[in-house]
């Protein structure tokens, strides 16, 4: 039962986000039950920006109709027809509270604001909100009601633009979806030591060491300006990882941490702090990273089950 209903889940789209407001209570713009004396239980959503729904509701939980509504809006950029889409999703089996599907536990899962990618209902639900929406779904299959909360995400960096970076450091350009282009200037000396150069500064909270960090990344060699590394290309979705663990290189674990989710920050990372003294083929080299910080959170461990008597 529960693989078909994460199946489910899927292809209808039912991921999530974060954003920030103020928790609300669901459901909101609910369809008309087909029966006047039929009405639908109160479902409460409560819980901060960028951390797991807590879902309070009388169980067993009965979805009188498919519905959706708002917990909190967004105020980023409005969702538009083939947007690229970055989600947190939270889920429950309203019979009894089983927890379906978290993200939180992971990292945000890319979509495509269309009907193949979302399906229908949550397509909907979407249609016209903002980037830092909340909302959530209510469905029935098959006698299991499933209740859906969503986050939307941001997928590039916004905030303030600061000061470019100084000479000789590389030089950095955007085009209008956000794909960042570095210069490196020519002739110059690579730095011997990191160099972290915050280009937009955003507003979201600031990531800490063991956070779940997703990003856009684009990288170049210092010594040619080769591209070695870009999720901007068409079909790469944004990458996920945990900072400070030593999953990545140390250049990573020491410049993105205390920095703001929704920033754009350069790091210059000379070879010992990336992947010198390794069989890598950029052993020796200087990296120039140009990342952007979509989500950050503390994984979410899972809930140890009770021990049985006996």
């Amino acid at each position: 039962m529960l693989r078909r209903l994460l199946a489910l889940l899927t292809c209808s789209g039912l991921a999530v986000v974060a954003a920030g407001c103020t928790p609300a209570t669901l459901p909101v713009d609910i369809v008309p039950s087909p029966s006047p004396t039929v009405t639908q239980a109160p479902l409460d959503v409560d819980g901060e920006p960028g951390n797991p729904p807590k879902l309070t509701y009388e169980k067993p939980f009965e979805v009188v109709a498919p519905a959706s509504g708002t917990v909190w809006p967004g105020t980023g950029d409005r969702l538009e027809r083939d947007d690229p889409l970055l989600l947190n999703l939270y889920a429950e089996d309203g019979r009894d509270g089983t927890e379906l599907q978290n993200t939180f536990r992971s990292a945000a899962s890319p979509y495509t604001m269309t009907e193949s990618s979302l399906g229908n209902h949550l397509f909907e639900a979407l249609e016209g909100k903002r980037v830092g929406t909340r909302i959530q779904l209510m469905e029935q299959d098959e006698g299991v009601p499933v209740l859906l909360v969503v986050d939307v995400l941001p997928t590039r960096a916004s905030g303030t633009e600061l000061p470019g970076p100084p000479d000789p450091l590389p030089q950095v350009t955007r085009d209008e979806l956000g794909e960042p282009s570095i210069r490196v200037p020519r002739g110059a000396r690579p730095p011997s030591s990191l160099e972290v150069v915050p280009l937009i500064q955003g507003g979201g909270r600031q990531v800490e060491r063991g956070h779940v960090v997703t990003v856009e990344i684009h990288a170049v060699t210092w010594s040619d300006g080769r591209v070695v590394e870009s999720t901007w290309t068409e079909g790469t979705p944004p990458q996920s990882a945990q900072v400070g663990i030593g999953a990545l290189i140390e250049g990573w674990d020491t410049g993105l941490v205390q920095q703001p989710v929704g920033s754009q920050v350069m790091l210059v990372v000379p070879p010992d702090l990336a992947y010198a003294g390794t069989k890598n083929p950029l052993a020796g080299e200087t990296l120039v990273y140009v990342i952007d910080i979509l989500d950050a959170h503390k994984p979410v461990q899972a809930e140890p089950k009770p021990k049985k008597k006996g």
